[in-house]
């Protein structure tokens, strides 16, 4: 069963592309820059960047902002707070917080490809206070603790 997820162009964003999979198979929706003029993007330096569109997604989904294998491998340029969560009830304006860990400045120009976006389902969790948890053969351990291999 399909979901419907709303997508509105904002006010001076007609000529930019509607979020697409670029393969039959592809799980995520490219994302397209909606700079009004080009954004150089200096290494080490973060920038947020318009998408001039909207959504309305129907409860139990959200939408997941992710990087761009293609610009991560080729000049260093990623998301940060990966994923970024759009959650169902936003009504603003998606935008992409993008970083460049390359060594060199990376032009950012309108209708360029940026990131994508994948919906996910979210399940309705309650949490329930408990004064003792159930134990686990793993316990406590955490970050590196089964050493490494």
């Amino acid at each position: 069963m399909p979901y419907y997820v709303e997508i509105n162009k904002l006010a001076g964003n007609e000529d930019i592309e509607l979020p697409r999979k670029m393969s039959e198979l592809a799980s995520g929706f490219d994302l397209y820059a909606a700079v009004t003029e080009d954004v150089v993007l200096e290494p080490g330096k973060r920038c947020l960047i318009p998408t001039g569109l909207a959504l309305a997604m129907p409860a139990g989904l959200e939408a997941q902002i992710r990087p761009r294998s293609g610009l991560a491998y080729k000049h260093g340029i990623t998301c940060l707070n990966t994923p970024g969560t759009i959650d169902a009830d936003y009504r603003g304006e998606i935008k992409v917080l993008l970083i460049n860990l390359g060594d060199d400045p990376f032009t950012i120009v309108r209708n360029e490809r940026i990131a994508q976006m994948v919906f996910q389902e979210v399940p309705q969790v309650e949490l329930k206070q408990v004064e003792v948890l159930s134990e686990t053969v793993r316990g406590s351990g955490g970050f590196g603790h089964t050493g490494r291999k």
